[in-house]
């Protein structure tokens, strides 16, 4: 894995919606913002998930994700949120992600692998990644 050079990045605002009773963002939310990074990837590289499904007949799904909390985000932070392919197989692949506040030069706030598998958009069986988006393709 490369530090930073082939990492993708997208700002996420905290909002007060974002947080829990505490006044940090609630755990689950970190999930959403690698989800949207992830998205915003995926666009960067002209593709749009429903454009995928009508034409290609694919869609992703999580297969697995790793998450660990090194500090809180807060309310009216700006978080940085990376996304980076760190192994691709023939139906599946795993993104490194680490959300930033600031920038990625900033606090480390959170870190997570997540594995998504690529399936047939009718019948949810397994189907090959296209190669576009695979690293090195």
């Amino acid at each position: 894995m490369s530090e930073h050079s082939d990492r993708f990045f997208w700002p996420v605002r905290i909002y007060y919606e974002d947080t829990d009773s505490g006044g940090v963002v609630y755990y689950a939310n970190y999930l959403k913002y690698m989800e949207r990074a992830r998205t915003e990837w995926l666009r960067s590289l002209g593709f749009e998930q429903d454009e995928l499904i009508a034409k290609e007949g694919i869609l992703f799904a999580v297969r697995s994700v790793q998450l660990d909390y090194h500090l809180p985000a807060q309310f009216n932070d700006h978080l940085h949120v990376g996304v980076e392919i760190v192994e691709s197989g023939h139906v599946s692949v795993t993104f490194d992600q680490r959300i930033y506040r600031d920038d990625e030069r900033r606090p480390l706030l959170c870190t997570g692998q997540v594995r998504i598998a690529c399936l047939d958009a009718v019948t949810f069986r397994p189907k090959r990644f296209p190669e576009a988006l695979l690293p090195n393709a």
